[in-house]
């Protein structure tokens, strides 16, 4: 039985305090969590931590990119097979709301993230996820004839920003799931209004 490389130790301490970090940042929020829980809860030491993120907020950020990652992979997987591009624009903006009512989003990605890392950070993580899915799709629906031609850099800002603000009405509504109704009903009227 041969032993775990280094790297796969050390991959492991990695994805063990993402994985406690995620659970309690979901709980509890990021402010009323310490990193001694943490450390306490993935089952390593501080140093441990310190080793792989420069401390608690880094850990966030790894945190939210998981996240991300995995909203975006669900995109990929909620899409029809011959679904066209504005169809698909349609469906990933629907999935995109529903992941918003899920509280571990709510908490981490919505409220947590842009509050800690600043505005700027939590925009180019999100955007290494979303805004070149968003391009493709426009390219592809403007190529087909689907969507009308424009500029396609703007056009997909404009759709991520609105995703964005409208993923943070749903996330501080006193009731979510009507403001993910009506957040629908808004993105799919500007989706159409794409069409050619």
């Amino acid at each position: 039985m041969s032993s775990r490389t280094q790297a796969e130790r050390s991959e492991a301490t990695r994805a063990a305090l993402i994985g406690a970090g995620r659970r309690l940042f979901a709980q509890r929020g990021y402010a009323d969590v310490g990193t001694e829980e943490i450390v306490r809860a993935a089952g390593v030491t501080r140093g441990a931590l310190y080793h792989h993120f420069d401390g608690k907020r880094e850990l966030l950020a790894a945190v939210y990119e998981q996240i991300e990652a995995e909203i975006a992979g669900r995109l990929g997987e909620s899409v029809a097979p011959g679904a066209g591009a504005l169809e698909t624009l349609e469906a990933g903006a629907e999935m995109f709301l529903d992941q918003c009512l899920e509280p571990e989003v709510q908490q981490i990605v919505l409220l947590d993230a842009p509050a800690v890392l600043g505005w700027e950070r939590w925009r180019e993580i999100g955007a290494r996820y979303g805004l070149g899915l968003i391009e493709a799709l426009l390219t592809a629906g403007m190529d087909a004839g689907e969507i009308r031609r424009q500029p396609i850099a703007p056009l997909a800002h404009a759709l991520l920003g609105a995703l964005d603000e409208i993923a943070m009405l749903v996330a501080r509504a006193e009731d979510p799931a009507l403001a993910r109704a009506e957040a629908g009903e808004t993105l799919t009227g500007l989706l159409r209004a794409l069409r050619a």
